[in-house]
């Protein structure tokens, strides 16, 4: 696999504005320089309508439309079916990993994390960066 493109269009979903500044500072650390935020499932489907993405990092916990929904949405629709997703939350249940991964997401992070551990994350998905 060759190098992957920074300039990638990624969405970021959270209804938290401290973790959307969180996460895209994050994403910046990391090379990122195209990032675009959601503030919910909906805001986001609407968004992934409007523009191709070449990933989705989402929140769990989200009103009206949870990231397990958007998740859920996204592979229901076959132009956002092959768009790799990264849920992320607080809870580090077996249960909530698995029900995200049975939704379609690629990986599953717990919050609090770092960089490095996003890199780790994102790595199987998009190559090394």
């Amino acid at each position: 696999m060759g190098a992957i493109d920074l300039n990638m269009p990624v969405l970021i979903v959270d209804d938290y504005k401290t973790m959307l500044r969180t996460m895209g500072n994050l994403m910046k650390k990391l090379g990122f320089e195209n990032i675009d935020e959601a503030s919910d499932g909906h805001e986001a489907l609407e968004m992934l309508y409007d523009r191709p993405y070449s990933l989705v990092i989402s929140g769990w916990n989200m009103e009206p439309m949870s990231g397990l929904d958007l998740v859920r949405q996204m592979r229901s629709n076959t132009r956002l079916d092959e768009v790799p997703v990264v849920m992320i939350s607080a809870e580090n249940g077996d249960e909530n990993i698995a029900a995200a991964k049975q939704a379609g997401a690629a990986e599953y992070i717990v919050k609090p994390f770092c960089a490095s551990t996003l890199r780790d994350k994102l790595t199987p998905i998009l190559g090394r960066f």
